[in-house]
């Protein structure tokens, strides 16, 4: 019997769907290193914004939005004083640790190779 993801390969048009909603969740220049960022566990605001590079606070603020409402990201807000809110990737969020060490894997190839063509020419 096939996979699921076997099923969907072979169907273009849920392909198709599904490449499209894993890009509608994943679009934008931050959301990436922000879920990389929490694969190494619950962080604060504060920490992600003095860690992620050249990240503006609005940005930082938008994306995580945007994360939360998609199920990647879970908020908790801890009842001290000061409040304290961390962030960490909800079970869907932590799935995508396969995909972005395959995207790693491929960037690097990909960047050895640009090199060689590039030393060659």
């Amino acid at each position: 019997m096939k996979s699921k993801a076997e099923q969907i390969k072979s169907c273009s048009g849920e392909f198709v769907l599904a490449l499209n909603d894993t890009m509608n969740v994943l679009n934008g220049k931050w959301k990436l290193p922000i879920i990389g960022y929490l694969l190494f566990g619950k962080k604060r605001y504060r920490d992600m914004e003095r860690d992620i590079e050249n990240i503006t606070p609005r940005m930082l603020s938008k994306e995580l939005k945007e994360l939360e409402l998609n199920g990647i990201v879970k908020r908790m807000v801890h009842n001290t004083i000061p409040v304290k809110v961390e962030y960490e990737l909800t079970e869907s969020g932590m799935r995508l640790r396969d995909v972005l060490d395959a995207m790693i894997d491929w960037g690097l190839e990909h960047r050895k190779e640009q090199k060689e063509l590039i030393a060659a020419s």
